[in-house]
């Protein structure tokens, strides 16, 4: 009798069944997997200036708006979920980013300043004695940068406090912090915590506005709209970036791959599970950006550099 029990348990298992948790779990860590070959693309080239974390924004408030929306109309908790993780998510690429960035403006102002250094010490000498002093100071300096960024590389490897933030030993008269509020600095800020600071007064604030006004449906209905034309637009930051850098060098193809493949396979979920229209609406836009995005990669394939851009004061 056991076993007859044990095979009608299974039985009623269904292959739609097994497709729907399946469906479930992508749903839930797939969105994450973009983000993985952007994420050792910038740890490997200590490069972040290919990706633009107006993307990170843009996936923070929508999905923040999303859990917000859940308060008020409980969808499936997959998605919920999904949103949970996006957020931990991005913030781990916005820590990467700030770092990285905050290495190589440290290591661009010490060559300035070391080579203003040398054109001061080499004032006055011979042209010949010049030549001579100059390769000196220069082999030098080579010789140091190299042998101070494996140090510092061996040092965020190993996680070590003093340089685990390099934000922490940027000058204090160039650091732009979130309570200046500054809005020609808004989201180019110095320390990762300020990027910690804005997400969470933007959740209070929100949160609170959003219980004091579950009752009425239109701001509940708003919140949801928001939530997802915000995230359809994910690709547009980094679309506008390769636009003005004529250039997707510093850009994880596969990133994108992943966002149309994954952002196909949403709107798809979205409609067999008659999700509401503007869910599976802006699924479509966020397909077409995607396939901008590649068109991008295309046009400036034989763009190896970025258009430079205006030198920043020392």
């Amino acid at each position: 009798m056991d076993n007859i029990e044990l095979r009608l348990t299974l039985s009623e298992v269904s292959i739609m069944d097994l497709v729907s948790w399946i469906a479930s779990g992508a749903m839930i860590f797939g969105g994450i997997v973009p983000y993985v070959p952007q994420y050792r693309q910038i740890r490997r080239t200590e490069n972040a200036e290919g990706f633009s974390t107006y993307v990170c924004l843009a996936l923070l408030l929508a999905n923040t708006l999303r859990i917000f929306f859940w308060f008020g109309v409980h969808f499936e908790l997959p998605l919920l979920a999904q949103s949970i993780i996006m957020n931990f998510t991005m913030m781990v690429m916005l820590h990467l980013c700030t770092r990285v960035t905050q290495l190589n403006e440290m290591s661009t102002k010490r060559r300035a300043f070391l080579g203003h250094a040398t054109e001061s010490l080499l004032e006055g000498l011979s042209p010949e004695k010049a030549n001579r002093e100059e390769n000196k100071e220069l082999l030098e300096f080579a010789e140091g940068m190299e042998i101070r960024k494996r140090h510092e590389c061996a040092e965020l490897q190993q996680g070590k406090p003093g340089l685990k933030d390099a934000s922490s030993q940027t000058d204090p008269e160039t650091a732009h912090r979130f309570l200046d509020f500054d809005h020609r600095y808004f989201w180019k800020w110095t320390k990762f915590r300020d990027y910690i600071q804005f997400m969470c007064v933007f959740t209070l604030i929100g949160g609170y506005i959003t219980y004091m006004c579950l009752d009425f449906p239109v701001y509940v209905e708003t919140v949801g709209f928001l939530a997802v034309f915000v995230e359809a637009l994910l690709g547009a930051p980094q679309f506008w970036r390769n636009y003005q850098n004529k250039c997707t060098v510093g850009m994880s193809v596969k990133m994108v791959g992943f966002w149309t493949s994954g952002d196909t396979f949403k709107t798809a979920y979205f409609i067999i599970n008659k999700a509401p229209m503007q869910f599976w609406i802006c699924g479509l836009l966020q397909v077409g950006i995607d396939i901008a995005i590649l068109l991008q990669v295309w046009i400036y394939r034989k763009n190896l550099h970025p258009i430079s851009k205006p030198a920043k004061p020392i």
